[in-house]
């Protein structure tokens, strides 16, 4: 036959299984898109299959097709190690009326707090049970154990602060250059001392670092735990990965990082995340997120454009200390180190991990203005847990100080109270502030001296609002207004009341779990899991023959999206959320024996396969309805009345049964029939 011919036959078959499809044709495209849907969730579940089959066709075809998108699973607190805090607040000075708005603005110090330490997931919440006013904190993964609850536990710092004077820029003088010289000097010397004292035979490393580390980990022994490539530690974790550093070993050389000098023991290496190097030039404008600059958005946008024809990547650090708008751009030169997804804006991130090292991004908009980026490094390297005798070094800042804000005396002290008003003719939210006697007088001299500028209110030494001062204001009230929704000013208001409330907390219980032991949980959950897959799979297989092999298949899709749905929600797994997984495979397996067994009834009734299967599946499917509806209620249940590791395991077993309702009437169904008309003389045991 003409091949052309065969061709158009086949393409016009094609067009007419899409128009006027078949019993037959619906079936092979419900089969296509499970299919789809597989590679679509096993990507996302496990990317590097992709990200290595993509990166072979470009390879060979000279194609630039993308990476799949990368989403970690997000592990709790009993898998990833660390530490359970409960703090009680003191309300006994805080009316009852405010008690509320005070716990709650408490928390949102703590999260904030916490979020500077850079732990990842953390978990706050607030439980009031009779008198007693507490919040949890869950801190997966955390390093310094101590220092996060010393900082946690200080009463919040409300500030209001003036722009500052700028400082006219000036040379390090050489007596200054003398004193830094020597005082580094002097630095090194004492660490290569202390390289040689750990090196010798039978020192103790943990009592070296306890009596001359300087640095708060001292007392663990200089236990700093697991390090990336972040500041100040990459220069850390590069010589360690350079020189194969063995667990025990001590890195026979002192590392030289920003802050200081380090002798550095290697405790334990674990598998890494991949991260990226960059630096950044921003243009904000009026109106962006945390942006003083009274500029247009039209002129940012031709600011940019000039810098983006300008910039190489030899004088991209000098153009971004002379132009970028960020505060800090003028001594960093826009570096922003190392860091993983997950960490910058969405806009940013996706740019700055695609593009090649080397090179200047196209200009990118995020909500802190536009950017021009250059990616200077990217590594996917083992993180480590060390322990390290730190000596400080000075640096040129230590010398030259320049802040772009001054406290203006006005603090939280002042502060009487703050409330959430409505504008009276646009009904808009907006923030009352009203200040003691003391602030009152205070307050009115800052406004005198500020119409038209700019007034900071700083919490924990992060602003929290940035108000234009429109009038000197001499009545000790103000309001702060602008583009809120209620949900913004009632934020703004609780951290406002955090700084000006007398709300001390005490830390009552602590309960840490190591990483070593959280590491082993998750190894023995997944092993579980792994095992009853199997044993659910072979029972199948025995008892059911050819439908045993179908709804095998029906699981590991259904595994494999309910993995995929986990991360994108995403969703914090725990031991009670895997086992919540768990239960629902056993779920799963239980409709498709409901299917089945009606199966074996229509046919033993005497109808034919094709009559006999939606027969089986119809009248299945009312048993499986109700089963399933009762145990989401039991679960709806527990999400909303429970806390922590129940909640979490009422989350991953509702999706879970939502999802084997999807695997048991759409795919498993999908199978039989197409596997039907060739299989069905083997369909069961005679």
């Amino acid at each position: 036959m003409n091949p052309l011919k065969i061709l158009d036959r086949l393409f016009r078959g094609f067009i007419y299984s899409i128009v006027k499809p078949t019993p037959r044709d619906k079936v092979r495209w419900a089969i296509f898109g499970i299919l789809v849907l597989v590679v679509l969730a096993g990507s996302l579940d496990y990317p590097k299959v992709w990200d290595k089959t993509v990166d072979a066709i470009n390879k060979q075809t000279g194609l630039k097709l993308y990476h799949f998108p990368s989403f970690p699973f997000h592990l709790g607190l009993d898998l990833l190690g660390g530490t359970h805090l409960i703090y009680e607040g003191d309300m006994k000075n805080v009316p009852n009326r405010e008690r509320d708005d005070a716990i709650n603005g408490v928390r949102d110090v703590i999260e904030r707090r916490v979020n500077a330490l850079g732990v990842a997931e953390p978990v706050i919440q607030t439980v009031h049970v009779g008198d007693s006013w507490r919040v949890a904190v869950e801190l997966a993964g955390v390093k310094d154990v101590r220092e996060a609850i010393r900082i946690i536990g200080e009463m919040p710092i409300l500030e209001f602060k003036e722009e500052s004077e700028p400082m006219p820029a000036r040379a390090m003088t050489e007596a200054e250059k003398e004193d830094l010289e020597n005082y580094n000097k002097t630095a090194k010397e004492k660490a290569e001392e202390f390289l040689q004292k750990a090196m010798g035979g039978g020192a103790d490393f943990d009592a070296l670092a306890g009596h001359y580390s300087e640095e708060p980990a001292k007392d663990g022994g200089g236990d700093v735990g697991f390090v990336g490539l972040d500041k100040p530690y990459e220069n850390i974790v590069s010589a360690l990965y350079d020189k194969g550093t063995q667990n025990g070993q001590i890195l026979p050389q002192v590392v030289e990082t920003d802050d200081g000098y380090s002798v550095v023991k290697l405790v334990e290496a674990r598998a890494g995340v991949r991260k990226v190097q960059a630096n950044h030039i921003l243009i904000c404008w009026s109106g962006a997120e945390k942006c003083a600059k009274e500029t247009s958005k039209d002129e940012a946008k031709r600011q940019i454009e000039d810098l983006k024809a300008k910039v190489t990547p030899k004088n991209f650090t000098e153009m971004a200390k002379q132009y970028s708008t960020e505060p800090a751009a003028a001594t960093t030169g826009g570096e922003l180190g190392w860091f993983a997804k997950g960490v910058m804006v969405e806009p940013f991130e996706i740019v700055v991990f695609d593009q090649a090292v080397g090179a200047i991004s196209r200009i990118v908009e995020t909500k802190f203005g536009y950017h021009l980026i250059y990616k200077t490094g990217d590594k996917t390297v083992p993180e480590y847990h060390i322990k390290r005798i730190f000596i400080k070094k000075k640096v040129e800042s230590d010398y030259i100080k320049s802040e772009p804000w001054k406290f203006s005396g006005l603090s939280g002290k002042q502060l009487k109270k703050t409330m959430l008003e409505f504008d009276q003719n646009t009904g808009m939210p907006q923030v009352g502030l009203e200040f003691n006697e003391e602030g009152k007088s205070l307050f009115a001299d800052i406004t005198r001296r500020n119409v038209g500028k700019l007034v900071a209110i700083f919490l924990d030494g992060t602003p929290i609002s940035i108000p234009r001062v429109q009038e000197p204001i001499l009545e000790g009230k103000a309001v702060i207004s602008g583009d809120f929704d209620m949900a913004e000013a009632k934020t703004l208001v609780q951290r406002l009341n955090a700084g000006a409330l007398p709300v001390p907390v005490k830390l009552i219980s602590q309960e840490s779990i190591g990483a070593s032991l959280g590491l082993n949980s998750l190894h023995k959950s997944l092993v579980a899991g792994l095992f009853g897959f199997l044993l659910v799979v072979l029972f199948m297989l025995l008892y059911y023959r050819v439908p045993g092999i179908l709804a095998a298949i029906a699981l590991i899709v259904y595994a494999s999206v309910s993995l995929a749905i986990f991360k994108l929600i995403p969703v914090t797994l725990s031991l009670s959320g895997i086992a919540g997984f768990i239960l629902s495979i056993g779920m799963a397996v239980d409709a498709n024996i409901l299917i089945f067994e009606r199966l074996k009834e229509e046919l033993r009734s005497g109808k034919t396969y094709d009559l006999a299967l939606p027969e089986a599946f119809g009248r299945a499917w009312s048993s499986i309805r109700d089963g399933q509806l009762t145990t989401l209620i039991a679960c709806v249940i527990l999400f909303w009345f429970s806390e922590s590791l129940i909640k979490g395991f009422a989350l991953t077993l509702s999706i879970g049964i939502l999802v084997s309702m999807f695997s048991a009437i759409t795919i498993t169904r999908s199978l039989m029939k197409f596997a039907g008309p060739y299989l069905k003389d083997w369909m069961f045991h005679k």
